[in-house]
């Protein structure tokens, strides 16, 4: 399963894909969207991150978009213009029928990290150890997007665990089933 984690922001909006094969989890490719700097206005960066996130979305085919889910900000128009960017983000993932799934910062933090309330930091260190990164992202907003995507991949399954049960597994294994 092909999964693009998003961390939007209307100016930096960061991605990462990632695929959860039934041995592991395996990096596609991450980076951020940056609004270019000359375009002042909010509707001439929206445009810019949709059409760089259709761009990724086209080169990569994921199936499952996951995104964080919004938290209370203490400044109105900043949660505004985050909005519109999840809201442009989502859009894209949408016109590519990719499904979308969401997840509060702490259950992403918890699932990378072990620690709902991890600073951005374990959170970065333990995305790259979970991926084999050597570099150091320029900006955590790459890590972050990776993180959901990691939540999602673990909320979808547990990488390498077995059949919850024995009808299942039957069922996805009949060559392995001997019949008397």
């Amino acid at each position: 399963m092909r999964i693009l984690g998003i961390d939007p922001g209307s100016l930096i909006c960061g991605y990462g894909v990632i695929d959860k094969t039934k041995t592991g989890i395996q990096l596609i490719e991450y980076g951020v969207v940056k609004a270019a700097r000359k375009h002042k206005t909010i509707p001439a960066r929206l445009t810019e991150i949709f059409l760089r996130l259709e761009q990724v979305l086209e080169r990569t085919s994921p199936e499952i978009a996951a995104f964080e889910t919004m938290f209370y900000s203490k400044n109105a128009q900043s949660l505004m213009k985050l909005a519109h960017a999840r809201g442009v983000a989502m859009l894209a993932a949408s016109l590519y029928e990719t499904a979308i799934f969401e997840y509060s910062p702490k259950e992403v933090k918890k699932s990378v990290t072990g620690n709902g309330s991890a600073s951005k930091e374990q959170v970065s260190f333990m995305v790259k150890r979970i991926l084999n990164i050597d570099e150091t992202p320029d900006f955590f907003d790459s890590t972050d997007a990776l993180a959901v995507a990691i939540c999602h991949s673990m909320k979808a399954g547990k990488i390498n665990a077995g059949p919850s049960n024995w009808k299942d597994f039957i069922k996805n294994n009949p060559d392995r089933v001997i019949k008397r």
